[in-house]
C-alpha cells in the first residue's frame, strides 16, 4: 500500500452536517491518548500516594500492636508473679483451713454420735406415733371405703328415675314426720278428682288441705350436669326449663281444687343447691310457677313451712282447749282461796302462840327476879342486924304480893 498516495485532507465521514477527514481523526485520536496518558500518569500518582498512606498505617498499626504486645508481655509477667504468690498464701491458708476442720471435724464427730443417738430415740418414737396415726388413717379409709360405697350406692338410686322419685319422696316424708303429730298428714291421699298427691297436710278449723308434691325433674337437672360442649349443656336447660314448665302445670291443674285444697301448692326440691341454681338460672320458671300457684320449696323451706304449720295446729288446740282452761284455772282459784284461808287461820295460831310466849316471858322474868331477891337477902342475913333483915323481908314480900 502507498502511503504516500492516500489524500489525509479529504473527507472520510460524516457526522451531523459536517465532514471530518482522516487529518481531523488523527489529531482527536492523538488529543484523546494524550489525555489517556495523563489521566493514567495521575492515577499512578494517586495510587502510590495511597500506598504509601497505608504502608504508614500498616507500620503505625504494627508499632502499636508491638507496644500492646509489650504491655501484654509485662502484665502478664506482672500477673505471673501475682499468682505465684497468691498460690504461697493459698496453699498457706488451705493448710491452716484444714488444720481448722480437721479440729472442727473432731468435735463435730462426738456432737454428731449424740445427735445420732439423739435421732435415733427421736425417730423411734416418732415411728411409733407414726405407727398409731396409720392406724388411724386405717381406720378413716375404712370409713372412707364405707362411704364411698354409700355414695356409690347413692348414685345408684339417683340413675334410676324410680329410686330417685322414691329418694326425694323420702326426703319429704321424713321433714313432715318429724314436724307434724300424727293425724295431721296423709301421703298419697286420694283427692275427689281421683288423684294422688305425694303428701297432703290437713289445716285446721276444717281449712282446705295443702298439697306437697315431691316428682322433681331430677333427670333433666343431671343432663344439664353431664353436658360436655356448651351446645349440649343449651339443649339440656332447655329441655329442663321445658320439662318443668309441664310438671308446674300438671300440679296445677291435678292438685288445686276450690274448696277442697289450698290455692297454692308446694313442689318439693330434694336438694338446696339445685334450689338455689333454679333461682339463679332458671328466674323465669320460678315466675311462671308463683303465676299458676305452686311454691318450688328446699328441704329448709319445707321445714320452716311445717314449724309454721305445727305452730298454728298448737295455736287451734289451744283455742279449742280454752274452756278446759279455764275450768281448771277457776278450780285452781278455789284451791288458792282456800289455803289463803288456812294461812290466815294458822296465823291466828301464831299470833295467840307468840302471845302466850310473851305472857310465859313475863312470867320467867318475874321469877327470876324473885330469885334474885331472894339471893340478895341470903347474902345479907349473914353480916347484918337481923331485925332489919327481917323487916326488909317483910318489905320485900309485900312488894311481891303487890306486883303478883
Amino acid at each position: 500500500m502507498n502511503y504516500n498516495s492516500i489524500d489525509f485532507s479529504a473527507p472520510f465521514f460524516q457526522f451531523g452536517s459536517r465532514w471530518y477527514s482522516l487529518a481531523d481523526m488523527a489529531i482527536a485520536f492523538s488529543i484523546l491518548f494524550s489525555l489517556l496518558l495523563i489521566w493514567l500518569f495521575f492515577r499512578a500518582a494517586r495510587n502510590r500516594r495511597e500506598h504509601r498512606e497505608l504502608m504508614q498505617i500498616e507500620r503505625d498499626r504494627t508499632r502499636k500492636t508491638e507496644m500492646r504486645m509489650a504491655e501484654l508481655v509485662a502484665s502478664q509477667n506482672n500477673l505471673t508473679g501475682r499468682l505465684a504468690a497468691m498460690s504461697e498464701g493459698m496453699s498457706a491458708q488451705n493448710a491452716h483451713i484444714a488444720r481448722q476442720m480437721d479440729k472442727r471435724l473432731a468435735g463435730m464427730s462426738g456432737q454428731l454420735g449424740q445427735s445420732i443417738t439423739a435421732t435415733t430415740k427421736s425417730t423411734q418414737e416418732s415411728l411409733a406415733k407414726l405407727q398409731e396415726r396409720l392406724a388411724v388413717i386405717d381406720d378413716a379409709q375404712k370409713n372412707i371405703s364405707s362411704l364411698a360405697g354409700e355414695v356409690v350406692e347413692l348414685q345408684n338410686i339417683l340413675a334410676n328415675k324410680q329410686t330417685r322419685g322414691a329418694f326425694g319422696q323420702s326426703r319429704m316424708e321424713i321433714i313432715v314426720q318429724d314436724g307434724l303429730p300424727i293425724g295431721a298428714y296423709e301421703f298419697q291421699a286420694t283427692l275427689s278428682n281421683n288423684k294422688r298427691p305425694d303428701c297432703l297436710i290437713y289445716m285446721p278449723n276444717k281449712a282446705p288441705s295443702l298439697v306437697i308434691d315431691a316428682k322433681f325433674p331430677l333427670e333433666a337437672w343431671s343432663a344439664i350436669n353431664d353436658a360436655q360442649t356448651a351446645e349440649f349443656k343449651k339443649a339440656a336447660m332447655t329441655q329442663f326449663r321445658r320439662d318443668l314448665d309441664v310438671h308446674i302445670k300438671a300440679i296445677s291443674e291435678k292438685y288445686l281444687i276450690a274448696g277442697e285444697t289450698q290455692d297454692t301448692a308446694f313442689l318439693f326440691v330434694p336438694s338446696e343447691s339445685i334450689f338455689a341454681e333454679i333461682h339463679e338460672k332458671f328466674e323465669d320458671i320460678v315466675q311462671k310457677a308463683h303465676r299458676a300457684r305452686v311454691v318450688i320449696v328446699s328441704p329448709s323451706l319445707l321445714l320452716l313451712s311445717i314449724q309454721v304449720i305445727q305452730a298454728v295446729l298448737k295455736d287451734v288446740r289451744m283455742r279449742e282447749q280454752a274452756h278446759l282452761i279455764q275450768d281448771e284455772v277457776a278450780r285452781l282459784m278455789e284451791d288458792v282461796g282456800r289455803l289463803d284461808l288456812r294461812v290466815r287461820k294458822l296465823q291466828n295460831h301464831f299470833n295467840l302462840t307468840a302471845k302466850d310466849i310473851d305472857d310465859i316471858l313475863i312470867s320467867t322474868g318475874k321469877v327470876t327476879r324473885h330469885g334474885e331477891r331472894i339471893e340478895a337477902l341470903e347474902f345479907a342475913a349473914t353480916g347484918e342486924n337481923p331485925v332489919e333483915t327481917k323487916g326488909d323481908a317483910a318489905s320485900e314480900q309485900l312488894k311481891l304480893q303487890v306486883v303478883d
